[in-house]
């Protein structure tokens, strides 16, 4: 330091402990970034298909309130979510609808993250009874929630002074239960609906009415094998009647009540009916609004020809122009009922038999 004043230095070495210090400052407030790896990247809109996506810090610190946010919604669905010291791993399910799917990921003291997840469109039939696999649901847990919630909807009708405007007929009720069981059960679809007793059900979590690919349009209406053009070409429809969902939505399990499981459908074909000859009855088992062992139907008469008259033998179906009316009628009175074309039992020819539906089909 010869020749040099001893102040300038000193002046250097507090110069250089601020910078360093400041350094120390920054990289201690500065959040540390996320990084996060997907073991795929791309996965089929199928509503199964899983990939696991694995978060930690670029400085190996320990995670803490991880949350992972899906900006798109319908298109991926968080699983399960794990944190461990400095690794949080999340399990993503796809959705049904394609397109990509971003998801936010933040974490205390971090930089956000944003990643995307590819969801390719998948058009399969593997029944190749015209229903899309993307519409069949996979989960065992999704099967017992829409059987829950159809038989629900259905019976709930019965209770009502009137029954929601659309019910007209057998088919009209049908739709209405299966459309109303697909949706989001959030509290204002439950003020509206107003069940007179709760469901023990969850929401199904494959989709949620109406957001598929096919929209609103449920029901298959034509066609053979689905096929992508099936989504365009009006092969479906929000409404379907009694014999279409018979012929295209949904399969023959037996001739025999024994095989019938709720929210099953009892088909028959009454000739002498020449205008709607078709009906359906919503197979229900238990009440899940009344307390008991006994097992139910429930069905939408149609229109009947003496309003007055509806319950006598022979007139329990769709038979002229009175409004008709929703009936509930145990299983044991319907085996003997007085007109035997309406009897559920294989010696009836009237009786198609017992349907399930095609969501239902390949799982159980």
């Amino acid at each position: 330091m010869r020749g040099r004043p001893r102040w300038l230095a000193v002046l250097a070495v507090v110069a250089i402990a601020a910078i360093v210090c400041a350094f120390t400052v920054r990289r201690a407030t500065t959040p540390a970034l996320l990084v996060a790896q997907l073991s795929g990247s791309t996965l089929p809109a199928d509503g199964f298909s899983s990939t696991q996506l694995t978060i930690r810090t670029a400085n190996g610190g320990e995670l803490r309130d991880v949350h992972v946010e899906i900006e798109t919604p319908h298109g991926v669905a968080i699983d399960s979510l794990s944190v461990a010291g400095a690794t949080a791993t999340v399990s993503l399910r796809s959705g049904v609808i394609s397109g990509d799917s971003k998801l936010r990921v933040t974490a205390a003291g971090d930089a956000p993250k944003e990643i995307a997840l590819v969801m390719t469109p998948d058009y399969g039939d593997a029944v190749g009874d015209g229903t899309p696999d993307f519409l069949r649901l996979h989960d065992p847990a999704d099967r017992l929630a829409f059987r829950q919630w159809f038989t629900l909807l259905a019976e709930s009708q019965y209770y009502r002074a009137k029954p929601v405007p659309e019910i007209d007929d057998c088919a009209a009720l049908v739709r209405f239960a299966y459309r109303e069981a697909l949706r989001e059960h959030d509290a204002a679809w439950a003020l509206a609906m107003a069940l007179p007793a709760p469901s023990a059900a969850g929401d199904i979590r494959q989709y949620q009415y109406p957001y598929t690919p096919l929209g609103s349009a449920l029901f298959s209406v034509r066609g053979d094998r689905f096929v992508a053009d099936d989504l365009h070409d009006g092969a479906f429809a929000e409404f379907a009647d009694a014999e279409t969902l018979w012929r295209r939505n949904t399969f023959l399990v037996g001739r025999s009540l024994d095989r019938a499981r709720p929210g099953d459908l009892l088909f028959f074909r009454q000739d002498r009916a020449a205008r709607m000859p078709f009906h359906a009855m919503i197979f229900l088992g238990r009440s899940q609004v009344e307390p008991g062992s006994e097992q139910f139907v429930v069905y939408h008469t149609g229109p009947t020809l003496h309003r007055a008259n509806h319950g006598r033998a022979g007139d329990p179906g769709p038979n002229g122009s009175a409004p008709g009316e929703i009936k509930r009628v145990p299983v044991a009175e319907l085996l003997n009922y007085p007109d035997p074309r309406w009897r559920p039992l294989a010696s009836n020819p009237a009786f198609l038999g017992v349907y399930r539906w095609n969501i239902l089909r390949g799982g159980e």
